[in-house]
């Protein structure tokens, strides 16, 4: 057998994994990587435009398929950029391995061109890992305690290999003192709770006669037990922006998303039940739970690290969702009185009625909650859809309605501007059968979602399913950031940071070879998005919306009501639009089909 050298073992030992694509971009810092990988060694190797960019697209892949993304950088500056994808990683519990380039050996210590701390550098954003290979005897072992840990603790890991060391012919560890030996694969248990936790945790709920459900991410993969407990306790299902694909918003009892961008319903069900019952989530926002001594509570969670957070539980069970859900049915006692389910059942069908008036409230051009209306009526049954940050997020948050099957994530805890593209292509990459739509607004598609369009114009053919639809809230404002300066300081928009420069998002998509719509009227909007769905290719669709449209909370505060008032007064230059179509759209909670 011919000898390898480390880079070429390193690419090797990736497909032993089964890691398939590796997202990144090249620089003389992973010279010897990129020189394997020329000569057909590894994993697929998918460019981006920027290091930041491979990274958001290692999350998407890892988000969208539950199997460990890869990215790659080069050393200094390209390691520097990871670095706030692998937060968005991080903060989110998604496993990645990022794979970065160093200075030689030789030069470290010597302030040498592009010469960074890396080991120092990636110490906070992969605490759970992060090493650096000086000898070849050592890459198994480390890069399979990355990929490994990667999944053990669903975090971000990094793998650290100077440029000369890459170069250097491979040896594996061998049988003597000091080497440490590595081995493939893993067989993963199923965490099983406490059988006496179990039982306290049943004689509570039991005894709960208002009994709500939070879940989140971790209770995706036991959608049915939820349901079962849901049904046999009367119970209504809340759920955190990060668990909105855990259930289908067809089902009556689910309230949809709860926190400031959450629905009334969710919000009503937390203020007013009697029993909360927390399923893989760890959302953040106590002022949406009950309030302390309110209500009864037991929490179910993988993570003994984030057991017991929130909410002064009585039950913490320590265990896989789905395990505990199964053990705790048979212990439930189905509650004959259904009227608490009745009333939650009552309110959700009058919360998404009035989501369509809201959509169907005149704007100018076009209200950007009928972008989002139009869609939930055309989704596909396999679709996958990812949001921004921004104002992309309350409409994604509270206008869509996920049927069974339907993938959905955005940037959850980070909260970071511009991962929407990338997922994307992450999502593509690890899905290519199935069609991907991505909401952004304009700030976020300017930040970073036109350069990475490039990159969809290099790849989609690739994919078995060309539909990739990137839609734009084309309002040409940063009107998150507006929104807050308006409802929490009281601050009229500041123009000269707030307005972005006029962009033609579908005539440059249009000119790399994609698909690019236009739209600026709401009666052209329905057939656009038919356009856009059937389309053969990847296609923006560049809505003009309405940036006076508020995304008022259904529960919105006095305070912030009053701070909206404020700056009115202090001067903001669309006062009276953003007053006006504010009024348009909260009348229809309060008097529902009224759009005069």
């Amino acid at each position: 057998m011919a000898s390898q050298n480390v880079a070429e073992y390193l690419l090797d030992r990736l497909t032993e994994w089964d890691v398939e694509t590796v997202f990144g971009y090249p620089g003389d810092g992973i010279n010897g990587i990129v020189t394997a990988l020329g000569a057909g060694k590894g994993p697929k190797f998918v460019q981006a435009r920027h290091e930041e960019m491979s990274a958001f697209e290692a999350v998407g892949y890892a988000k969208f398929t539950g199997r460990v993304g890869v990215c790659m950088a080069t050393s200094g500056p390209g390691a520097i950029h990871l670095l706030n994808g692998l937060y968005d990683a991080k903060l989110d519990h998604v496993p990645v391995v990022a794979i970065v380039g160093h200075a030689a050996r030789t030069s470290l210590g010597g302030s040498y061109q592009q010469e960074v701390d890396l080991p120092t550098l990636f110490k906070d954003v992969a605490s759970d890992y992060v090493q650096m290979v000086t000898v070849p005897e050592q890459l198994p072992n480390v890069l399979d305690r990355a990929l490994r840990i990667a999944q053990a603790r669903r975090a971000p890991t990094a793998v650290i290999i100077p440029s000369d060391v890459q170069e250097l012919e491979y040896s594996a560890p061998t049988h003597a003192m000091k080497m440490v030996p590595s081995s493939l694969g893993t067989s993963w248990p199923s965490m099983a709770p406490d059988p006496a936790a179990v039982h306290r945790a049943a004689d509570l709920l039991n005894a709960g006669e208002k009994v709500a459900i939070l879940i989140g991410h971790g209770a995706r993969h036991a959608a049915a037990e939820v349901q079962e407990v849901a049904e046999l306790l009367g119970a209504g299902v809340a759920k955190a922006l990060l668990g909105k694909d855990s259930l289908p918003d067809t089902l009556p009892y689910v309230t949809g998303s709860i926190g400031l961008l959450g629905t009334r319903p969710s919000y009503e069900m937390m203020r007013d039940c009697d029993t909360l019952l927390t399923i893989g989530s760890s959302f953040p926002y106590t002022q949406f739970m009950p309030e302390e001594g309110q209500a009864r509570g037991v929490q179910i969670d993988l993570d003994a690290t984030m057991i017991g957070l929130r909410y002064p539980y009585e039950v913490n069970l320590v265990a896989d969702a789905g395990e505990a859900l199964r053990a705790l049915i048979p212990l439930l006692e189905r509650k004959e009185d259904r009227g608490w389910r009745e009333d939650l059942e009552d309110k959700v069908s009058r919360w998404w009625q009035t989501m369509r008036d809201e959509a169907l409230v005149d704007a100018d051009p076009v209200n950007p909650l009928l972008v989002f209306s139009e869609f939930s009526e055309r989704m596909p049954a396999d679709a996958i859809v990812a949001a921004d940050s921004g104002s992309a997020a309350n409409w994604y948050a509270r206008q869509l309605r996920f049927p069974p099957g339907v993938r959905g994530s955005l940037s959850g805890n980070l909260a970071t501007m511009g991962p929407g593209v990338p997922y994307g292509i992450g999502a593509k990459f690890g899905n290519p059968g199935r069609p991907v739509i991505v909401f952004e607004g304009d700030g976020a598609m300017q930040m970073n979602g036109l350069a990475e369009l490039i990159t969809v114009s290099r790849y989609w053919r690739e994919w078995e399913d060309p539909r990739l639809v990137v839609v734009v809230l084309h309002n040409n404002d940063l009107n998150q950031v507006t929104w807050e300066l308006r409802a929490f300081s009281g601050s009229p928009t500041v123009p000269m940071t707030q307005a972005l420069p006029e962009v033609g998002y579908a005539d440059f998509a249009s000119s790399l070879g994609l698909g690019g719509i236009t739209v600026d009227t709401p009666d052209a909007l329905g057939a656009a998005w038919d356009e856009a769905l059937g389309a053969t290719r990847p296609t923006v669709l560049d809505v003009r919306t309405d940036p006076n449209v508020p995304p008022i909370p259904p529960h919105a505060t006095l305070e912030q009501a009053m701070n909206a008032a404020k700056s009115a007064i202090k001067g903001d230059p669309n006062a009276w639009d953003f007053i006006k179509e504010g009024l348009k759209t909260k009348v229809q909670e309060l008097l529902p089909g009224h759009r005069s």
